[in-house]
């Protein structure tokens, strides 16, 4: 009887730790589709995850019939390094882009339950022709293939969120203006995309820095009690979200409060989610055994991975020491002559080694491997990993 309690113990937290890693990752799961086995164990194990969360990150687990929706609050605003990304080609979203998102979004709140491609354009359409988007820059008008191409792009990004389904057509044809598409409207969905602490239509400052200030401020807790529960969240948010937490980017309270409690707050999240704490002089990553709880991996395969790698290794050779771009551009040349029976054929093209140094530098920033400056990159104390050391040779017939 005890080997049969043990076993349902041992099946029921790893259940537990299958629903947490995969709110992590995604933390929208809709009852349907490819996340369908992961909404059943986040439904079915929804009051442990929601009591964890609440407690240990202050985010709130949200589960109805059809959606699972982790609120996370971001433990820095300013980090520019995960933007969203075309699903197709990878690339990053630009400015328009994301104005783009967020008109789609409006103007899908005022939709009936089915839309067609070409309707909601001109609702953003209407919403781009606001004055402020224009003295701020942003243009919208359907008149160039490359806008159609960005409407596209949003349209994708809220298929692969869930906020739309497909019914007929394609983006393709719209953007060759072609033809159109039809989708229904995920209500459930749309609803949960917003999760600021507060609305924004009830803050008052104008300007960006303060408005995104406004929507994400936190209550300022009044006791020690809540001080201390709010330090709480907010390092364990930053040991989930971040790479690497580095001591030096704290503060005096968060240094204190995670010098006495950092054992007991990596056990609760290793407990948890199967996360290995790494704890170095300069900071504590939580490592993933199965890696798969992040957006950026290192090293991947192909002609970017394998330069990332290498300039990981060159710069983990100057730790610390300031490197110019432009250095790292004459490196990723030599590198890719060396190697140019591996890598992508146009890799040794004129001009190459700026593309290609670029995406390498972006994903070594994601990871916190390195700071970038004014044309310069520092490497950063995780890098130190990728330092290739001297060999040491043992003689088998040596003494001792």
């Amino acid at each position: 009887m005890r080997s049969l309690s043990d076993a349902l113990v041992a099946s029921r937290t790893e259940e537990q730790r299958k629903a947490a890693r995969a709110l992590l990752r995604r933390p929208l799961l809709r009852a349907s589709g490819p996340d369908a086995e992961s909404f059943v164990l986040v439904r079915r194990h929804a009051t442990v995850l929601r009591e964890w969360f609440d407690r240990n990150t202050g985010w709130r687990l949200l589960v109805d019939s059809e959606v699972a929706r982790l609120v996370k609050i971001a433990a820095d605003t300013d980090d520019h390094t995960h933007p969203a990304r075309e699903m197709r080609s990878g690339q990053p979203f630009g400015r328009r882009r994301y104005v783009l998102t967020c008109l789609a979004l409006a103007a899908l709140e005022r939709a009936d339950t089915q839309i067609t491609l070409g309707r909601l354009a001109e609702q953003v359409v209407l919403g781009a022709a606001d004055p402020e988007l224009g003295a701020a820059g942003v243009v919208f008008t359907l008149e160039h293939r490359d806008q159609r191409a960005d409407l596209a792009a949003v349209v994708r990004l809220l298929l692969d969120l869930g906020v739309l389904r497909r019914v007929a057509g394609d983006e393709d044809a719209f953007v060759k203006d072609t033809g159109d598409a039809l989708y229904d409207v995920e209500r459930r969905v749309l609803a949960s995309m917003l999760v600021t602490p507060r609305g924004p239509s009830t803050v008052e400052a104008s300007d960006f820095a303060g408005r995104l200030a406004a929507v994400t401020a936190e209550i300022t807790p009044s006791t020690d009690e809540l001080r201390n529960r709010m330090l709480r969240h907010r390092l364990t948010r930053r040991l989930l979200d971040d790479p690497v937490l580095y001591y030096d980017e704290l503060d005096p309270a968060e240094t204190a409060y995670l010098t006495s409690q950092r054992a007991a707050i990596t056990a609760r999240i290793t407990e948890l989610t199967g996360l290995v704490a790494e704890v170095r002089a300069e900071g504590i990553a939580m490592v993933d055994p199965s890696d798969d709880l992040t957006d950026v991996r290192m090293p991947e395969a192909g002609t970017e991975g394998h330069v990332t790698l290498l300039l990981a290794e060159y710069l983990a050779s100057r730790l610390g020491q300031p490197v110019s771009v432009g250095e790292l551009h004459r490196q990723v040349r030599e590198l890719a002559v060396r190697h140019r029976s591996y890598w992508r054929r146009n890799a040794t093209e004129p001009g190459a080694e700026i593309a290609l140094t670029t995406a390498a530098l972006d994903r070594l920033e994601a990871l916190r491997l390195i700071r970038r400056e004014t044309g310069e990159v520092v490497g950063r104390p995780a890098l130190a990993r990728y330092q290739l050391a001297e060999p040491t040779i043992h003689d088998p017939n040596a003494g001792g």
